[in-house]
């Protein structure tokens, strides 16, 4: 469909359910590897991305389900801490995983976004938020290959926001020893969904929705329950109609 042609002068009156925010939904996938369990989130959207993270999750050895808006991810059955290519490529977000892979296992082999690129890459800030907590990082055909005895807690401080960055940092810094100050953090209110989530399961974060969150880490989280904030951006296409 390359148009679409909208005749108006209806008024427009009822009630429509808005769909739960993906950018918030993917981390929040992504961090119940933090802690093995069952994890429910609702207001799921019904979305493409969705089902790719949970094909990787699947992959490393979660169980997922889907009932209506709710999905449940029991993740006390991964072992295999290695995001391939094929599902990395397609979305970007998927490399989310990479945080909440080493604070589990203490490593991780994820695949970069665009492949063996050469030059500046888009989650450069990401691994350097990772090295600060303590992380050893190679490159090898492609691949971001990881592994960190002991993530400590650290200062890091981005060069410019980034909302992936501060999101891999996070899931990372809550099982990390020690305290990590996040300065220029990204304050997007899927931000504050992660860390409300991770809250929920344990975490002790403070600070998020401004450009300067603390976390304090702690030995475990537990699973937990939650329900995905609505769309900002469906939210106001419904508002403008």
């Amino acid at each position: 469909m390359e148009r679409l042609i909208i005749k108006g002068g209806r008024p427009l009156s009822g009630t429509v359910r808005v769909g739960g925010m993906k950018n918030a939904a993917l981390p929040m996938m992504a961090a119940t590897i933090l802690a093995p369990g069952v994890h429910i989130l609702n207001n799921i959207p019904d979305l493409r991305d969705i089902t790719t993270m949970s094909h990787l999750l699947r992959i490393f050895g979660a169980k997922i389900y889907r009932h209506g808006h709710a999905l449940t991810l029991d993740t006390s059955t991964c072992d295999f801490p290695e995001a391939p290519y094929e599902l990395v490529s397609t979305m970007r977000a998927s490399f989310f995983v990479l945080g909440p892979l080493l604070a589990r296992f203490g490593r991780a082999k994820v695949a970069l976004p665009g492949g063996c690129a050469i030059g500046p890459r888009p989650v450069d800030l990401h691994l350097k938020g990772l090295r600060a907590l303590g992380a050893e990082m190679d490159m090898e055909g492609g691949y971001v290959v990881a592994e960190a005895r002991k993530l400590r807690g650290a200062s890091v401080n981005f060069e410019v926001p980034s909302v992936g960055a501060t999101e891999n940092v996070l899931m990372a810094a809550v099982l990390a020893e020690g305290t990590t100050v996040v300065e220029n953090a990204a304050k997007e209110p899927e931000i504050s969904a992660l860390a409300e989530f991770l809250r929920s399961m344990g975490a002790k974060i403070s600070g998020d929705g401004t450009d300067r969150i603390e976390v304090e880490g702690v030995t475990s989280l537990s699973p937990a329950e939650m329900e995905v904030p609505p769309d900002r951006i469906e939210t106001a296409t419904f508002l403008i109609a």
